[in-house]
């Protein structure tokens, strides 16, 4: 359920953004009628322009709607998703003012490099190794396999960076949004398959 919970702006946003491309002159009308007044210029934006704003848009709210969910709750809203909710609101802000794709395209780049860069700082520089911090409760592992293994977090970070780039602009944009979705969430199930298995044998060993 977890996994769903965070997924639900991603998921959000392909749907709205699928529906867009269905509806194009319904998802204009609702872009101009809500967000007219948050845009640049006349606030007039082209057709085609529609589904991705009115997706943007729609993501904010969810990333909203998953902390207010959470404070409400009060249970514990993770770093990760105060990061996520500040850069999609400067990026897809971005994307809504200027009318522009462009800003919500880098947006998933900059919070991946930006776990990167935290996991490799914490490491390098404080001496704190983030994964253990997450995972030494399930998991007991020699010391350097613990740096190995949250070096290896980062460096797929910054490959899902430079992977959402390349597809971002070198493919149509609802490319793109599929990829976000089910690209995203499947490289990064594979990368936890692949991390498990070659720490089974540490796992047989877990108190």
């Amino acid at each position: 359920m977890k996994f769903l919970f965070d997924l639900f702006p991603v998921i959000l946003f392909f749907v709205v953004f699928k529906w867009g491309e269905g509806h194009a002159a319904s998802a204009q009308a609702t872009v101009q009628h809500y967000l007219s007044g948050l845009m640049s210029g006349s606030g007039q934006i082209a057709l085609d322009q529609a589904p991705i704003m009115l997706a943007t848009a729609v993501a904010i709210v969810a990333t909203l709607l998953q902390i207010g969910y959470l404070l409400a709750r009060r249970r514990k809203v993770d770093f990760m998703l105060w990061l996520s909710l500040a850069i999609i609101i400067v990026f897809g802000g971005a994307t809504i003012y200027f009318h522009n794709d462009a800003f919500i395209k880098w947006k998933p780049t900059v919070l991946y490099w930006c776990f990167a860069a935290g996991l490799t700082g914490s490491q390098l520089l404080l001496k704190k190794n983030v994964i253990r911090q997450m995972m030494g409760q399930q998991l007991v592992l020699p010391e350097p396999v613990w740096g190995r293994l949250n070096l290896a977090w980062a460096g797929f970070f910054a490959l899902m960076g430079a992977l959402n780039l390349l597809v971002a602009f070198n493919f149509p944009t609802a490319t793109w949004v599929s990829f976000k979705l089910f690209g995203g969430t499947g490289l990064m199930i594979a990368f936890v398959i692949a991390q498990t298995l070659l720490l089974s044998k540490y796992m047989k060993d877990a108190p």
